[in-house]
């Protein structure tokens, strides 16, 4: 079985995060989506929310599992037994930054390889940063996340 994990914080679940799950799925046996607890980072969303709202998100693609994880990403994809790291691309600037992470994680774990995937043209633009600026001022964001996470956003806005 080929297996492969993408992570990231999904602080919220985009649609363009979707779409490169889905992508990862029609490509490998399994997909695992590693939601990141970074203590570095203030998140709007705890990690389990972050959890629950790509499960409900993703379950009809019915070979991805979603898990939280801490530390290395290299450390997580030996610990989910693959030597696949899926990694999603909007722009240059994204290429730039993971480029340097990738060779990088090449260094620490040589039977680790990264895999790229340029995001739909469509979402080229959607980061869970500008959902939350929108979402922040009240605005319709059912353009950029899924239905279910709609509500629990607008909730947490309002705090």
């Amino acid at each position: 079985m080929k297996r492969a994990v993408y992570a990231g914080s999904f602080d919220p679940v985009t649609f363009g995060h979707l779409d490169i799950i889905q992508r990862s799925a029609d490509i490998f046996d399994e997909i695992i989506v590693g939601v990141l607890v970074n203590s570095a980072k203030t998140a709007l969303f705890s990690v389990e929310e972050r959890v629950n709202m790509l499960k409900e998100a993703t379950k009809m693609i019915l070979n991805c599992r979603v898990v939280s994880f801490s530390g290395l990403l290299v450390d997580f994809a030996r610990e989910m037994d693959t030597n696949v790291i899926v990694r999603g691309l909007r722009a240059v600037t994204d290429f730039e930054y993971e480029l340097q992470i990738a060779q990088s994680n090449r260094i620490v774990a040589p039977d680790v390889d990264t895999v790229f995937l340029t995001t739909n043209i469509e979402y080229s633009y959607l980061s869970s940063s500008i959902v939350k600026e929108f979402a922040s001022y009240g605005e319709d964001v059912s353009a950029f996340v899924p239905q279910n996470v709609v509500p629990i956003l607008q909730a947490k806005m309002k705090g």
